[in-house]
């Protein structure tokens, strides 16, 4: 006795599988080749990701083909607890990026960003050292700032501050308007002279070293702040998406599950011949 919520079950699940092999290879892949710490922050997420679909989309699969029950309640619970897991992530999401937005400036194309300005979840995120070097390493590995340089090479004063910069180019990759530095080119500005007091802490920490810029000023993980904020809110919305998709999943699957209860039922009162 086969019923369709078991078919169902067993063609999302070998969907999954599926789909989990190219996200364990590149896992894999980027084990063998990553070549800075940016790239392997990466990796053991990917390979987690993947070995955790293959495993639980083989649970579902078997379970449901097979008619193998305590398999099914399995990846039932894991479902379950995957819904619930994801939920409170989209909540979370919403919650923690609700805070923060940079800040217009006159007579200029880009925003300015402060650190303050975002939750204080993500600011002890960005604040720890250990985080922050990972973070730092991925900046740089993106070439944010010296593309920003290549593109505006020929701009005067004038067309530079007319920029739309992203948060990012505008946090890491130039001082701060309230330094009033003197403009050079995009990562080139002249400095004003020593023991000159600042108002704003992260002049001090410029450079014009183009592996120091403002990567470790404070302007630079706001302005990455709000870039995260932009992307968890379209990760949040993706996320309610794939929510009510689970949630179909998972009563199919509690469909199928009731099947095999039933099937194995209808065997053991079956009379012998």
């Amino acid at each position: 006795m086969f019923r369709l919520s078991n078919n169902l079950v067993g063609i999302l699940n070998f969907v999954t599988f599926l789909l989990s092999v190219p996200i364990l290879g590149a896992g894999i892949w980027l084990a063998n080749r990553a070549s800075t710490d940016c790239e392997k922050f990466l990796e053991k997420p990917v390979i987690a990701l993947g070995v955790f679909l293959m495993v639980v989309s083989l649970a579902g699969l078997v379970g449901a083909c097979c008619g193998i029950s305590w398999l099914l309640w399995l990846y039932l619970l894991v479902m379950f607890l995957l819904i619930v897991l994801l939920f409170c992530f989209t909540i979370f999401a919403f919650v923690v990026t609700n805070k923060g937005a940079g800040r217009v400036l006159s007579d200029r194309g880009y925003k300015e960003y402060r650190l303050g300005d975002y939750s204080n979840w993500l600011q002890k995120r960005v604040n720890s050292t250990k985080n922050w070097n990972k973070i730092r390493s991925c900046i740089i590995d993106s070439k944010v700032c010296s593309n920003l340089a290549d593109d505006t090479a020929n701009d005067s004063l004038d067309q530079f501050l007319a920029e739309h910069l992203s948060s990012l180019q505008s946090g890491c990759c130039k001082p701060s308007d309230d330094c009033g530095f003197t403009y050079v080119n995009a990562t080139t500005w002249t400095t004003l002279p020593a023991g000159t007091v600042y108002s704003n802490s992260d002049c001090t920490l410029w450079s014009n070293d183009k592996n120091q810029l403002c990567y470790n000023c404070q302007s630079c993980k706001a302005g990455l702040l709000d870039n995260i904020k932009s992307d968890w809110k379209k990760v949040a919305v993706v996320n309610i998406i794939f929510l009510v998709f689970l949630i179909i999943v998972y009563s199919v699957g509690c469909c199928a599950f009731r099947n095999n209860r039933e099937d194995r039922a209808f065997w053991k009162s079956r009379p012998y011949p």
